[in-house]
């Protein structure tokens, strides 16, 4: 990135930098609600829920497909990778 186009893109920084948020929370969700001892647990307390009476079957039945769908296809990828490594920062 030039100086001048630095210096024009300046007051976009915010923005840019919320949106990198953003994605990286959305990333971190998506990876977490399809984490199989998430789903696991889940399903756990929709089996207990339907135990105590307090889900009716037809909602429950819904619920239960839907995370046992959950459980056998693999997250999406967002077309990003993952390292492990730290980026590299650009020295100026």
């Amino acid at each position: 990135m030039g100086i001048v186009s630095g210096l024009l893109l300046l007051p976009l920084a915010p923005v840019r930098g919320t949106a990198w948020i953003a994605d990286h929370l959305l990333q971190e969700a998506r990876r977490q609600a399809h984490d199989p001892r998430a789903v696991q647990a889940r399903l756990a307390a929709l089996n207990r829920a339907l135990d105590e009476g307090t889900v009716d079957e037809a909602v429950f039945e819904r619920e239960e497909e839907r995370l046992l769908t959950l459980l056998e296809r693999p997250a999406r990828s967002s077309g990003r990778t993952t390292t492990t490594k730290p980026a590299r920062r650009r020295h100026l």
